[in-house]
Formats: C-alpha cells, sequence, structure tokens
C-alpha cells in the first residue's frame, strides 16, 4: 500500500473507514461501476452497488439510501461512495441530505479505497 494512501486512511475516523471498505468491497463482489455505504442514525450500515436493470437505474448511493429507509432508518450520520467519477452527483447527494440533513458527510473515494473528496449533502 502506498505511503499517501495510508495516511488518508489514517485521518479518517475507524467508523469512515469501515463505510469506504464495505462500499470497495461490494463494488469488487458485484462487478459494478460504485458501491455504496451508508451509517444510519443508530450505528447500522447499509450496503450496496449501482442498480441497472432496464426497467430500473440507480446510483450505489441511493440504492443504500433506500436500503436504509426501507430497514426504518430515520437518518443518516455519514455516506461513502467507491467509484471512479470525481465527484457526487447533485441526486445522490439529494438522496443523502433527505434522509441525513444538509450537513451529512459524502465521503467519495477512487477504486482502491483512496479516499478523495469529502462533501456535505447540502
Amino acid at each position: 500500500m502506498l505511503q499517501g494512501m495510508t495516511d488518508a486512511l489514517d485521518a479518517l475516523d475507524p467508523e469512515d473507514r469501515k463505510l469506504i471498505t464495505l462500499a470497495r468491497a461490494t463494488r469488487a463482489r458485484n462487478a459494478v461501476p460504485e458501491g455504496a455505504a451508508v451509517r444510519d442514525e443508530t450505528g447500522r450500515t447499509y450496503v450496496a452497488g449501482t442498480v441497472a436493470l432496464d426497467s430500473l437505474r440507480l446510483s450505489a448511493l441511493r440504492t443504500a439510501v433506500a436500503m436504509a429507509v426501507a430497514s426504518g432508518a430515520k437518518s443518516l450520520e455519514a455516506a461513502a461512495v467507491v467509484s471512479e467519477a470525481t465527484a457526487v452527483t447533485d441526486e445522490d447527494r439529494a438522496a443523502v441530505r433527505d434522509l441525513g440533513g444538509p450537513a451529512t458527510p459524502v465521503l467519495l473515494a477512487g477504486p482502491d479505497g483512496t479516499p478523495g473528496t469529502v462533501v456535505t449533502a447540502g
């Protein structure tokens, strides 16, 4: 592992590192463009990959938020996306904002798990 990647991961809260690890594993296991994970107000995590059906298309993050809602989550503490993208889409941020509020952090990491940017859902 490169030293820069280690330093970036070490700077994150352990629970946020866990979100990136879960999102990365889901992306790799399912061979999808994105993996995402969210943590609710009780500390439970929800993990999802990109959904690309003929009749339904959802980003990994929107799918993870939907899973949290369907499981009874009342709020989100944080979210993470692992992708080759360089930014979190407005639609993804809106989904996180709807459940977690505008201050909810959204971490974006590269396919190797290296943290990139952190934005808020707002």
